[in-house]
């Protein structure tokens, strides 16, 4: 449905040129719901408004469905009204003169896909009862929360009924508990409509609970792309790694044997080939297994429980070994135990991670 083919796309700052999007290359099949997960500046919104025809790219192309909406090198250049897109914005980008029915219907009735007048007012309300605003339609948007508010932008975009659904940040406004209640709704209604979704969020946790596939970016190129589980458990590299949640990191020395020596002492691991002898050894907080006596097996350190913090669902342990801050968490350790104990933890060797220093 979506494909992206060596986009490029450059903004000259002062003397120097900044490579916002270098040399993309990313297919999004049809009623996927897809998400670029990034940093603030790794190119993801700029790839958006590639394919949104907001911007208009150097180099590459791009295709929707059979369309060639951009190409460079054979000087097309579809603009947006053109497209057949929806588009929700950050900044919910809503008109506060107007009434709810009226943020909803100004596309249809004003735009180059209007409708005609008798078919405006059932497209909006099948719109809004979408999004759960239909007792809504005749109330200024001003007089609306900020959840709501992004509701009409979503019920606005949908009354189109596009093919390809795109997403800036739509949540990054919300509070924590609306914006799970509305993340939840969008993934709900995409899924329902079989929409085509490109979703742009900065969030891992929202990423993860969005989406069929993520693309990770940094930089302006993508670093790695998969399902959720795959790039949480199997990161290609350290940034991809660390940017999906945190990770306890040791340097180490590969030795023989499958062994790697780091700071608390040898861990038996798996080492890809190809790798340089000086590693990174890492392993996430929740892998890490508990224990107040010594088991006497491999990859066990003693260590220091410093504090602890209770987070309901789960509890989180600050321990010191031999100078070096180790993250654990768990939902099965004893929490009697004294801060200032001695206690042991196991690295089990599946879930260490191994990546170049």
């Amino acid at each position: 449905m979506i494909d992206i083919e060596s986009l490029r796309k450059t903004f000259t700052t002062g003397a120097d040129p900044v490579q916002a999007v270098d040399g993309v290359d990313l297919h999004v099949d049809e009623k996927e719901f897809f998400v670029l997960l990034g940093l603030s500046g790794s190119g993801k919104t700029t790839l958006l408004r590639c394919v949104a025809g907001l911007e208009k790219p150097e180099g590459g192309e791009v295709r929707l469905g059979e369309q060639i909406v951009s190409s460079a090198e054979r000087g097309i250049f579809i603009p947006p009204e053109d497209r057949a897109l929806g588009m929700v914005f950050q900044s919910y980008a809503v008109w506060p003169h107007m009434t709810v029915f009226e943020n909803v219907a100004f596309p249809l009735t004003d735009g180059k896909r209007r409708l005609p007048r008798g078919k405006v007012r059932d497209r909006v309300m099948g719109a809004l009862e979408l999004v759960q605003l239909t007792g809504f339609a005749d109330r200024p948007v001003p007089f609306l929360s900020g959840g709501q508010q992004q509701r009409v932008a979503l019920a606005r975009a949908l009354a189109g009924e596009p093919k390809v659904l795109l997403m800036d940040e739509p949540l990054s406004n919300l509070d924590a508990r609306l914006r799970e209640e509305v993340r939840d709704e969008i993934r709900s209604l995409a899924k329902k409509l079989g929409i085509t979704v490109l979703y742009v969020t900065h969030d891992q946790i929202e990423a993860m609970a969005l989406a069929d596939r993520i693309a990770v970016m940094s930089s302006g190129k993508i670093l790695q792309i998969g399902g959720s589980q795959d790039l949480y458990d199997f990161p290609l590299n350290r940034s991809v790694g660390t940017f999906l949640g945190s990770m306890n990191e040791f340097e180490g020395t590969v030795q023989d044997h499958g062994c790697v020596k780091i700071e608390l002492g040898l861990v038996h691991c798996a080492v890809p080939n190809g790798l340089p002898k000086e590693v990174i050894v890492a392993i996430r907080p929740e892998d890490i297994q508990f224990s107040a006596h010594s088991n006497g097996g491999s990859n066990e350190f003693p260590v220091e429980l410093v504090s602890r913090l209770f987070l309901g669902d789960a509890t989180v342990y600050h321990l010191s070994a031999r100078g070096k801050k180790i993250l654990g968490k768990t939902t099965t350790f004893d929490r009697q135990v004294d801060l200032g104990s001695s206690i042991y933890v196991r690295f089990p060797p599946e879930k260490l991670k191994i990546f170049s220093r």
